[in-house]
């Protein structure tokens, strides 16, 4: 009787283990997935310039207004067969969105390699968070709340300087939100492999908002910092 619960265990150790990796591998593909209608949106916004088109206002507005939506609507759907491409849809959303800062910063003479450059930092601190994340054995849940909190007031005080228009302010948040956006994928990560989150949809969601931020928030350095007038 022993024996056989220790073989249940056992099996349920397994399968568990084998949900994990399940759920890890395709967080990974539909990571790299969505990095296609990114890049698509970002090239359409770029070459129509719908989103230079709109004013900063009304840019804001209809950011806030797609990202949360698209976000509700991810997290209705996260279990059925709509998910997936709902979560697409939103990152060509997302790419459209980016386009603005995409075309002012190729308006610079060095302006593709500060792209380049941005990416492969994005790269590098993916790469670096997913390496830790399978090596700390410490369970890092609690990082969650404080990280939350850290991306409100950043939120927040991105829509201050929004009408503030302080550069010295937008260099801090940009490094900032670097750090916070990095420690949000080492604990995203992390969580799936500690099995606490189950739904690939919604662990590619909140990885691929990280991502987002540290690419944008480097891009917006290294065009403030290293850019170069025509």
């Amino acid at each position: 009787m022993n024996q056989t619960t220790t073989y249940q265990q056992i099996d349920m150790g397994v399968a568990s283990a084998t949900e994990r990796n399940r759920v890890l591998r395709n967080t990974y593909w539909l990571l790299a997935l969505s990095m296609v209608p990114t890049v698509l949106g970002a090239w359409i916004g770029v070459t129509t310039g719908i989103a230079r088109a709109m004013s900063p206002g009304i840019g804001l507005v209809v950011f806030l207004a797609g990202a949360f939506g698209f976000m509700f609507a991810i997290e209705r759907t996260k279990n059925s067969a709509a998910g997936v491409p709902i979560l697409l849809a939103f990152t060509f959303f997302m790419g459209v969105m980016l386009s603005r800062l995409v075309g002012t910063v190729l308006g610079l003479a060095n302006g593709a390699g500060l792209i380049m450059t941005a990416f492969a930092g994005t790269g590098a601190i993916f790469l670096g968070m997913a390496t830790l994340s399978s090596v700390i054995k410490r369970d890092l849940s609690s990082m969650g709340k404080f990280l939350f909190i850290g991306a409100i007031m950043l939120l927040v005080a991105g829509l201050a300087n929004f009408f503030i228009q302080s550069s010295a302010l937008m260099i801090t948040l940009s490094v900032l939100a670097i750090g916070i956006f990095s420690a949000f994928i080492l604990h995203d990560l992390k969580r799936v492999q500690d099995g606490h989150e189950t739904n690939y949809i919604t662990a590619t969601l909140g990885v691929y908002l990280s991502l987002y931020n540290v690419f944008q928030s480097l891009l917006a350095l290294l065009g403030l910092a290293g850019g170069r007038d025509e």
